[in-house]
Protein backbone atom coordinates (compact mmCIF):
# COMPACT_ATOMS: atom_id res chain seq x y z
CA UNK A 1 0.00 0.00 0.00
CA UNK A 2 2.86 2.50 -1.19
CA UNK A 3 0.41 5.42 -2.10
CA UNK A 4 -1.62 5.13 1.94
CA UNK A 5 -0.55 6.99 4.33
CA UNK A 6 1.92 6.12 6.88
CA UNK A 7 1.19 7.37 10.57
CA UNK A 8 3.95 7.95 13.33
CA UNK A 9 2.88 7.75 16.52
CA UNK A 10 5.65 8.54 19.08
CA UNK A 11 6.47 7.08 22.76
CA UNK A 12 5.61 7.66 26.15
CA UNK A 13 8.87 8.94 28.04
CA UNK A 14 9.09 11.84 29.69
CA UNK A 15 9.36 15.21 27.38
CA UNK A 16 8.29 12.63 24.30
CA UNK A 17 7.42 14.71 21.03
CA UNK A 18 7.54 13.48 17.79
CA UNK A 19 9.83 15.52 16.31
CA UNK A 20 12.47 14.16 18.86
CA UNK A 21 11.05 10.58 18.77
CA UNK A 22 11.39 9.70 14.96
CA UNK A 23 14.16 12.24 13.91
CA UNK A 24 16.23 9.16 12.65
CA UNK A 25 13.94 7.30 10.53
CA UNK A 26 10.90 9.20 9.63
CA UNK A 27 12.44 10.17 6.23
CA UNK A 28 14.14 7.32 5.40
CA UNK A 29 11.05 5.38 5.40
CA UNK A 30 9.16 5.35 1.57
CA UNK A 31 5.85 7.11 2.14
CA UNK A 32 4.33 9.93 3.03
CA UNK A 33 4.32 10.06 7.11
CA UNK A 34 2.52 12.29 9.07
CA UNK A 35 3.74 12.19 12.69
CA UNK A 36 1.91 14.41 15.27
CA UNK A 37 2.02 14.85 18.71
CA UNK A 38 0.31 13.02 21.15
CA UNK A 39 -1.90 14.41 24.17
CA UNK A 40 0.03 15.13 26.84
CA UNK A 41 2.86 15.14 25.59
CA UNK A 42 5.16 18.20 23.08
CA UNK A 43 2.39 20.74 21.55
CA UNK A 44 -0.18 19.12 22.85
CA UNK A 45 0.06 19.19 26.84
CA UNK A 46 -3.59 18.80 27.84
CA UNK A 47 -5.37 17.46 31.36
CA UNK A 48 -6.81 14.14 30.54
CA UNK A 49 -8.09 11.29 31.96
CA UNK A 50 -6.62 8.77 34.50
CA UNK A 51 -4.95 5.31 33.21
CA UNK A 52 -2.93 4.10 30.11
CA UNK A 53 -6.32 2.57 28.72
CA UNK A 54 -8.34 6.12 29.17
CA UNK A 55 -5.24 7.64 27.68
CA UNK A 56 -5.17 5.47 24.97
CA UNK A 57 -8.72 6.21 24.02
CA UNK A 58 -8.58 9.47 24.24
CA UNK A 59 -5.34 9.67 21.91
CA UNK A 60 -6.78 7.40 19.05
CA UNK A 61 -9.87 9.84 19.09
CA UNK A 62 -7.22 12.32 18.30
CA UNK A 63 -5.69 10.68 15.31
CA UNK A 64 -9.28 9.82 14.15
CA UNK A 65 -9.81 13.80 14.67
CA UNK A 66 -6.98 14.17 12.73
CA UNK A 67 -7.06 11.98 9.67
CA UNK A 68 -11.12 14.25 9.52
CA UNK A 69 -9.14 17.36 9.27
CA UNK A 70 -6.47 16.07 6.54
CA UNK A 71 -9.27 13.72 4.49
CA UNK A 72 -7.38 10.97 4.95
CA UNK A 73 -9.62 7.86 4.52
CA UNK A 74 -7.72 5.17 5.28
CA UNK A 75 -3.74 4.83 7.04
CA UNK A 76 -1.81 2.58 8.12
CA UNK A 77 0.00 2.83 11.63
CA UNK A 78 3.26 2.46 13.19
CA UNK A 79 2.80 3.37 17.16
CA UNK A 80 6.12 2.93 19.50
CA UNK A 81 5.70 1.39 23.05
CA UNK A 82 2.93 2.83 25.49
CA UNK A 83 1.74 6.21 24.27
CA UNK A 84 1.74 5.53 20.53
CA UNK A 85 1.29 1.54 20.30
CA UNK A 86 -1.23 1.47 22.26
CA UNK A 87 -3.20 4.20 20.91
CA UNK A 88 -2.62 2.35 17.50
CA UNK A 89 -4.10 -0.75 19.42
CA UNK A 90 -7.62 1.28 20.66
CA UNK A 91 -7.73 3.39 17.25
CA UNK A 92 -7.60 -0.36 15.41
CA UNK A 93 -10.51 -1.69 18.08
CA UNK A 94 -12.75 1.81 17.32
CA UNK A 95 -12.44 2.08 13.40
CA UNK A 96 -10.97 -0.96 11.94
CA UNK A 97 -11.85 0.60 8.02
CA UNK A 98 -9.93 3.03 8.82
CA UNK A 99 -6.61 1.47 8.95
CA UNK A 100 -4.78 -0.75 6.27
CA UNK A 101 -2.13 -2.26 8.56
CA UNK A 102 -0.41 -1.67 11.77
CA UNK A 103 3.37 -1.82 13.49
CA UNK A 104 2.96 -1.49 17.18
CA UNK A 105 6.83 -1.72 19.10
CA UNK A 106 7.63 -2.88 22.55
CA UNK A 107 4.87 -4.52 23.81
CA UNK A 108 2.44 -1.49 23.27
CA UNK A 109 1.31 -1.14 26.64
CA UNK A 110 -0.34 -4.17 26.82
CA UNK A 111 2.44 -5.15 29.89
CA UNK A 112 2.41 -4.25 33.45
CA UNK A 113 3.02 -0.62 34.54
CA UNK A 114 6.47 0.30 35.81
CA UNK A 115 7.02 0.17 39.38
CA UNK A 116 8.38 3.82 39.67
CA UNK A 117 7.09 6.86 37.57
CA UNK A 118 10.04 7.40 35.14
CA UNK A 119 12.30 11.00 35.56
CA UNK A 120 9.57 13.38 37.63
CA UNK A 121 10.63 11.45 40.99
CA UNK A 122 13.80 12.73 40.92
CA UNK A 123 13.21 16.00 37.80
CA UNK A 124 17.21 16.46 37.55
CA UNK A 125 18.96 16.28 34.26
CA UNK A 126 20.94 13.29 35.04
CA UNK A 127 17.78 10.97 35.79
CA UNK A 128 16.62 12.14 32.42
CA UNK A 129 19.67 10.78 30.56
CA UNK A 130 19.59 7.81 32.90
CA UNK A 131 15.98 7.11 31.50
CA UNK A 132 16.86 7.45 28.07
CA UNK A 133 19.74 5.20 28.40
CA UNK A 134 17.92 2.21 29.60
CA UNK A 135 15.76 2.50 25.58
CA UNK A 136 18.87 1.78 23.60
CA UNK A 137 20.97 -1.87 23.99
CA UNK A 138 24.23 -0.25 24.28
CA UNK A 139 24.49 3.53 26.05
CA UNK A 140 27.99 4.04 24.61
CA UNK A 141 26.70 3.47 20.54
CA UNK A 142 24.48 6.60 21.65
CA UNK A 143 26.35 8.56 23.18
CA UNK A 144 25.97 12.09 21.31
CA UNK A 145 22.49 11.47 20.64
CA UNK A 146 21.15 10.76 24.04
CA UNK A 147 22.83 13.53 25.82
CA UNK A 148 21.31 15.75 22.52
CA UNK A 149 17.88 14.18 23.75
CA UNK A 150 18.30 14.79 27.35
CA UNK A 151 18.67 18.43 26.65
CA UNK A 152 15.93 18.83 24.55
CA UNK A 153 13.17 16.39 26.56
CA UNK A 154 14.38 17.93 30.27
CA UNK A 155 13.17 21.35 29.00
CA UNK A 156 10.19 19.66 27.60
CA UNK A 157 9.26 17.59 30.30
CA UNK A 158 9.23 20.75 33.10
CA UNK A 159 6.49 22.57 30.45
CA UNK A 160 3.47 23.73 32.46
CA UNK A 161 1.40 20.93 32.99
CA UNK A 162 3.50 17.89 31.92
CA UNK A 163 4.14 16.32 35.10
CA UNK A 164 0.44 16.27 35.76
CA UNK A 165 -0.38 14.95 32.27
CA UNK A 166 2.51 11.94 33.01
CA UNK A 167 1.47 11.29 36.14
CA UNK A 168 -2.18 10.38 35.36
CA UNK A 169 -1.04 8.08 33.04
CA UNK A 170 -0.30 5.82 35.92
CA UNK A 171 -3.35 5.97 37.41
CA UNK A 172 -6.66 3.69 37.94
CA UNK A 173 -7.70 2.19 35.12
CA UNK A 174 -10.58 0.42 33.21
CA UNK A 175 -11.16 -3.50 31.86
CA UNK A 176 -8.17 -3.64 29.32
CA UNK A 177 -8.58 -4.08 25.65
CA UNK A 178 -9.92 -7.42 24.02
CA UNK A 179 -7.63 -7.86 21.51
CA UNK A 180 -8.84 -10.77 20.12
CA UNK A 181 -11.38 -8.09 18.30
CA UNK A 182 -8.85 -6.48 16.31
CA UNK A 183 -9.42 -7.54 12.99
CA UNK A 184 -6.48 -5.91 10.94
CA UNK A 185 -2.91 -7.32 10.26
CA UNK A 186 -0.54 -6.31 12.69
CA UNK A 187 3.01 -6.99 13.04
CA UNK A 188 4.37 -6.99 16.93
CA UNK A 189 8.37 -5.47 16.43
CA UNK A 190 10.46 -6.20 19.79
CA UNK A 191 14.16 -5.44 20.54
CA UNK A 192 15.94 -8.73 22.01
CA UNK A 193 18.06 -6.35 24.20
CA UNK A 194 14.76 -4.49 25.35
CA UNK A 195 15.59 -3.22 28.79
CA UNK A 196 12.22 -1.78 29.77
CA UNK A 197 9.62 -4.46 28.70
CA UNK A 198 10.59 -7.74 27.73
CA UNK A 199 10.31 -10.18 24.92
CA UNK A 200 7.34 -12.28 26.47
CA UNK A 201 4.86 -8.79 26.50
CA UNK A 202 5.22 -9.22 22.59
CA UNK A 203 5.13 -12.74 22.32
CA UNK A 204 1.39 -12.43 24.32
CA UNK A 205 0.13 -9.53 21.93
CA UNK A 206 0.83 -11.16 19.03
CA UNK A 207 -0.67 -14.41 19.84
CA UNK A 208 -3.65 -13.11 21.16
CA UNK A 209 -4.18 -10.90 17.85
CA UNK A 210 -6.52 -12.60 15.11
CA UNK A 211 -4.06 -11.22 12.66
CA UNK A 212 -0.70 -10.73 14.22
CA UNK A 213 2.69 -11.61 13.79
CA UNK A 214 5.92 -11.16 15.92
CA UNK A 215 9.54 -9.99 14.83
CA UNK A 216 12.06 -10.03 17.32
CA UNK A 217 14.90 -7.57 16.39
CA UNK A 218 18.32 -8.89 17.30
CA UNK A 219 20.68 -6.47 19.55
CA UNK A 220 18.05 -4.35 19.75
CA UNK A 221 16.46 -2.34 22.57
CA UNK A 222 13.41 -0.78 23.20
CA UNK A 223 14.30 2.24 20.38
CA UNK A 224 14.82 -0.55 17.76
CA UNK A 225 14.32 2.55 15.48
CA UNK A 226 17.35 4.07 17.25
CA UNK A 227 19.68 0.82 17.79
CA UNK A 228 18.62 -0.91 13.90
CA UNK A 229 17.29 1.58 11.56
CA UNK A 230 17.84 -0.35 8.76
CA UNK A 231 16.31 -3.18 9.82
CA UNK A 232 13.32 -1.48 11.26
CA UNK A 233 12.71 0.37 8.23
CA UNK A 234 12.97 -2.64 6.49
CA UNK A 235 10.76 -4.41 8.17
CA UNK A 236 7.95 -1.42 8.78
CA UNK A 237 8.03 -1.28 4.89
CA UNK A 238 7.48 -4.79 4.23
CA UNK A 239 5.01 -5.25 6.43
CA UNK A 240 3.14 -2.30 5.24
CA UNK A 241 3.54 -2.80 1.54
CA UNK A 242 2.90 -6.46 1.82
Amino acid sequence: MPDVPLVLLHGGGPGVDAVSNWAATANRLPFRCVAPDLLGFGTRIVEGPDGPRAWARARADQVLALLDREGLEVVNLVGNSAAGGAAALALLAAAPERVGRAVVMGGAGTGPLPAEVPFYDEPTKESMRATLGRLVADESVHRDLLDDLTRVRFDQALRPGAEKAFRSMFGADTAPLDLTTITTPVLALHGERDRVSPVEVSERLAAALPHGRLAVVAGAGHWIHVDRPDEFCRLVEEFISA
